[in-house]
């Protein structure tokens, strides 16, 4: 897990870089926060397992791509293909994985934009690449996202499916208010 960290601070530290050098240039502030998490050793074998895989530190390394990840809340949906854009900048970030689920979201209405990044972390002089995982979200994103998690995974752990049209409905009215509230700024 020492390495994760390493690797997460790092990328921590390349996002705080895009945003004060952002702010400074263009007066303003393209990232609302940063969260940052180590998945839990519990979480990373229950993953293994969910996906029929030993549990062994080579296919934790190859199979599991988000042990350490970093959600970067953007105040607007424009931001989040901006500080995607700079993060691609990095040359010693290497961008291995990319989703995209604000132009394309998920059956479920979950939006966001997912990196997957190999971070160079020397380590008793070895070079190891490290993976972490972006997300990249407006806020009324992961306002959704937030209370749709805490939905699905509350104590009985099942939602109906009435309950599942309405996050559908409310993830496409969270949309609409995105767009608008872009539009808004531009103004």
């Amino acid at each position: 897990m020492y390495i994760y960290g390493r690797a997460l601070k790092e990328v921590e530290k390349k996002i705080n870089i895009i945003r004060y050098d952002y702010e400074y240039f263009n007066k303003y502030d393209s990232i609302d926060h940063i969260m940052t998490r180590i998945k839990s050793p519990e979480s990373i074998l229950n993953k293994l397992k969910k996906d029929n895989l030993e549990p062994t530190y080579k296919n934790l390394i190859n199979n599991i791509n988000d042990i350490a990840g970093i959600r970067v809340i953007c105040p607007l949906k424009s931001d989040i293909f901006t500080i995607r854009k700079y993060i691609r900048e990095f040359n010693d970030l290497n961008v291995i994985k990319e989703k995209d689920y604000v132009t394309h979201p998920k059956e479920s209405g979950y939006t966001s934009y997912h990196m997957i990044v190999e971070v160079p972390i020397l380590l008793e002089e070895y070079i190891n690449s490290v993976k972490v995982e972006i997300q990249i979200r407006s806020l009324a994103m992961d306002f959704w996202a937030s209370l749709e998690h805490k939905i699905k995974y509350k104590p009985n752990g099942e939602i109906n499916e009435d309950v599942s049209k309405e996050l559908v409905k409310c993830a496409r009215d969270i949309n609409k208010l995105d767009n608008k509230m872009v539009k808004l700024f531009k103004k």
